[in-house]
């Protein structure tokens, strides 16, 4: 078998473009596919998607850890966003074509199940919501939806430092939902990266009164010491690593002792086998894996074959809900059941994307909305939960 080429599709998702991959080889009808969605570098990525063409026409498909190595080696401006996001769509989609090939999910493959459900976070479920009572409003929705935990960022457009108006309408918003959701939901609070360090250490203090599951990405991801020295001056638990590309750079959050979650990416820190490596090293040092997950369905089944087989792993985050033509543009099915996924068993990832479909949806410009105050502009009105 030998890989024959590779497509890559970008598809319009309101807040951001999902860029899907699809390797093909000379088996008629077997295909990979994977997803290196990389929100406002969209086109950059897809084009280091088809840069990757080159080097990959010809090999055996099979031979997953050799093209990883080499792709990653001979890129010689190793790591990065663009780079690793395009080589871990095309990870995924060598998975899946052996999955495929195999006749059996790609979890098989990594030492199979440990678990057949995977629970659940929410992010995306506080979508339109401005004052403490509507964000309180919708995190009833998502505790009856039944997710394990609810997650947002509640400091608007602050950047470095946040005024003391600024963080009394943060914890009055995290007071709200905390109150709405009773014993029944965890709560996780996110920061995008933007304090400085004493920003990030008042925060963090203001935070120890309601008992969060966890405080992520308080000051900017390449700081890793500045993340050790906040996690020993605060009291609430620490995650990172979204914006972590490789096991090297998680070797230095690990021996810094910076956080207590990892949250690697399998759009952007290598793929599957990658981010398998990843919380492996976690698990030597006992610290959960609860993988970021707010991209599109192929990214999310890619997340449920690791989830399956990582001993380590906690905690799935997912949007709560979705662009009404998620359902139209890949045949993703997901059962969702007390709070959780459940994994499936199909051959590879379990998932195939619809070209004619994802056509319908073309590539719009989106800016980032983090440092704006718009980043409950998440979800369209017409927006819809889209498990089953």
């Amino acid at each position: 078998m030998k890989i024959t080429g590779i497509q890559t599709y970008i598809c319009h998702a309101y807040r951001t473009n999902w860029v899907f991959v699809k390797v093909m080889t000379d088996i008629d009808g077997l295909y990979g596919v994977g997803e290196a969605t990389l929100e406002y570098k969209e086109l950059t990525v897809a084009q280091a998607c088809q840069d990757l063409e080159r080097m990959l026409v010809g090999r055996d498909p099979h031979r997953i850890e050799e093209i990883w190595h080499q792709a990653y080696r001979d890129g010689y401006w190793r790591g990065g966003a663009v780079m690793m996001s395009a080589l871990s769509g095309i990870e995924m989609a060598l998975w899946d074509i052996k999955g495929k090939d195999f006749g059996v999910p790609v979890f098989q493959l990594l030492g199979g199940k440990v678990r057949d459900t995977v629970p659940c976070y929410a992010n995306g479920w506080f979508a339109l919501a401005n004052t403490p009572k509507e964000f309180a409003e919708k995190a009833k929705i998502a505790v009856e939806q039944g997710f394990k935990a609810l997650k947002w960022d509640p400091f608007g457009s602050a950047y470095l430092q946040i005024g003391r108006k600024e963080l009394r309408s943060a914890l009055e918003c995290i007071e709200a939902v905390s109150n709405a959701v009773k014993e029944n939901c965890e709560i996780i609070i996110e920061a995008h990266g933007r304090f400085d360090i004493p920003t990030a250490v008042r925060v963090g203090n203001a935070l120890s009164e309601f008992d969060i599951l966890w405080y992520e990405e308080p000051i900017p991801p390449q700081n890793l010491e500045g993340l050790a020295e906040v996690k020993r001056r605060i009291k609430v638990p620490v995650s990172g690593g979204e914006r972590l590309y490789n096991r090297w750079e998680y070797r230095s959050l690990f021996e810094l002792r910076a956080v207590d979650y990892i949250q690697p990416d399998v759009s952007h820190a290598g793929g599957i086998m990658e981010v398998k490596k990843i919380a492996a090293m976690a698990e030597s040092y006992h610290i959960p894996f609860c993988p970021h997950n707010p991209s599109g369905p192929v990214a999310n089944a890619a997340t449920l074959q690791l989830a399956a087989c990582t001993t380590n792993f906690f905690l799935l985050e997912t949007m709560s809900s979705d662009v009404p033509w998620r359902s139209d543009i890949c045949t993703e099915e997901i059962k969702f059941e007390n709070g959780s996924m459940i994994i499936p068993d199909k051959p590879g990832l379990g998932i195939d994307i619809i070209e004619k479909e994802i056509l319908k949806h073309p590539y719009e410009p989106k800016d980032l909305r983090h440092y704006s105050g718009s980043l409950t502009d998440i979800r369209p009105k017409n927006s819809k939960f889209y498990f089953k």
